[in-house]
């Protein structure tokens, strides 16, 4: 597979990322050499996941700074801080994308007073790809942190995409799938299609062909009836936020998996970085949910399906209650119960 995205070439380059609205049926990237590209990316889905578009919005201050050498530190701070706006109003859900502007400008604000505006350059180049790194270390960790969860022949039901393409390499909820398949675990995976786009069956669907595991798409009304054949034994997700107190928000229609999964005593899993957590919230409630475009309803991938006129409501995510998750998964371990204090002392303030 390619890298979900990457960077190319020196202080000088560009962030070039897979265009994830073309998939499943064509594979190629796009280079985003501005910042309103990259920004365009971010808002369109080209690049979609709360990690990836973190690791997006980095590259992207990176590309945006570009140009300033010879106009003193003063306008490099100026251009910074229009930027770092910029790329912040792309999605306002995924805390991924807040905590690595922060990061950056942060980086930038360490670097020397005397020091160049190249130097500074290199240096935010330098934090955007260790925002990468990072990333890529965490998935492996959550995976093998979560694979100790799943049993060898169970089957598992997963919703939307926190696969690779959602993050920089091995994916959150998808990371427990592939550390149990190398670890020789046969398992099922069921994959929600997720409306309206579908993400479980253009992405994760994908990847997990990609990666030789078994798995069978189902539409998102199925979960029930898949769960009542005894099908499924356990459900996993991603994140895009978690509040203090464990309230979860991840792509539309988790909240009702999570629920099926109570009615038929099933456990619910979240796996996702420390970098996920917001513990500057309370609880879920204060969750910002993203409302898109009426037209991703009415007129799904370009084929009008509903009467003209029609009132459309189209959140992106919902929020998942704590009481309803069994653990959440991160690079340090396994949180359960998911309770305030044990999210509080396996995160404490790494957190954004």
């Amino acid at each position: 597979m390619l890298p979900t995205l990457h960077w190319v070439g020196d202080v000088d380059g560009h962030l070039s990322l897979i265009d994830q609205t073309l998939l499943p049926t064509e594979l190629r990237s796009i280079e985003c050499r501005d910042v309103a590209t990259t920004c365009e990316a971010i808002r369109s889905l080209r690049v979609r996941g709360a990690p990836a578009i973190g690791i997006a919005a980095a590259y992207g201050v990176c590309v945006g700074v570009q140009g300033c050498d010879a106009a003193g530190r003063a306008a490099l701070a100026e251009r910074l801080d229009a930027v770092v706006k910029e790329l912040a109003s792309s999605r306002p859900t995924a805390v991924n994308l807040f905590w690595a502007l922060e990061r950056m400008r942060r980086r930038a604000g360490q670097c020397n007073a005397s020091a160049a505006v190249r130097d500074v350059r290199e240096a935010l180049l330098a934090e955007a790809r260790e925002i990468h790194e990072e990333d890529r270390r965490m998935c492996r960790q959550i995976g093998e942190h979560g694979a100790r969860l799943l049993a060898d022949g169970q089957g598992v039901l997963t919703h939307c995409n926190a696969g690779g393409l959602a993050t920089a390499d091995y994916g959150t909820a998808l990371a427990l799938f592939f550390s149990a398949h190398e670890a020789g675990k046969r398992i099922h995976v069921y994959v929600d299609e997720t409306r309206p786009l579908l993400q479980g069956a253009r992405l994760t669907a994908w990847e997990l062909q990609q990666r030789g595991i078994d798995a069978t798409l189902i539409c998102d009304s199925m979960a029930a009836q898949v769960m009542r054949e005894g099908k499924v034994q356990a459900v996993v997700t991603g994140a895009d936020r978690i509040a203090a107190n464990g309230d979860t928000a991840n792509k539309i229609g988790t909240y009702g998996v999570a629920v099926l999964a109570a009615a038929h005593d099933i456990p619910f899993y979240v796996a996702a970085p420390t970098s996920t957590f917001d513990l500057s919230l309370a609880s879920g409630d204060q969750i910002p949910i993203e409302q898109r475009d009426p037209k991703e309803i009415t007129h799904g991938f370009g084929r009008q399906t509903a009467p003209d006129g029609i009132a459309v409501y189209n959140p992106a995510f919902d929020v998942t209650p704590a009481r309803l998750i069994r653990a959440i998964i991160c690079e340090r371990g396994v949180i359960e119960p998911v309770t305030e204090q044990r999210i509080g002392r396996m995160v404490g303030s790494s957190a954004p």
